[in-house]
């Protein structure tokens, strides 16, 4: 399987910006779309941004459009979430995916990482 880790802080306050990085040991990372998806306790899972591969697609959930960017640097074989403007309701596990494929759906994603806990405070 695609081993994914993400990682940033895991702590920020209102206003506030974050990039989170998510890294792979994946030799064909290049091959992969990858997305960004976020959960909160007794939410279901929310897409945030999906990035093809080429980052020839880009796409955003409307909640965060304008504030979210997603990037990627195959040479590095990582994707970035640039999230500015935080806010706390922003708080949730952060989880990044990849999948030959891909998509907006959590669904569609074959490999996951573990998960970064993220809290904006007030």
């Amino acid at each position: 399987q695609v081993q994914l880790a993400e990682s940033g802080e895991r702590l920020v306050q209102a206003g506030d910006s974050l990039r989170l990085s998510c890294a792979s040991l994946e030799n064909a990372f290049v091959l992969y779309s990858m997305g960004w998806f976020r959960q909160a306790p007794g939410k279901e899972r929310e897409f945030l941004a999906f990035i093809s591969q080429q980052s020839g697609i880009r796409d955003y959930a409307d909640s965060v459009k304008g504030r979210f960017t997603i990037s990627r640097d195959d040479a590095k074989n990582t994707v970035y979430l640039q999230m500015n403007d935080l806010k706390p309701e922003d708080t949730a596990v952060y989880y990044c995916a990849a999948d030959l494929r891909g998509g907006t759906k959590w669904d569609l994603y074959e490999y996951w990482g573990q998960g970064i806990q993220v809290t904006v405070s007030s």
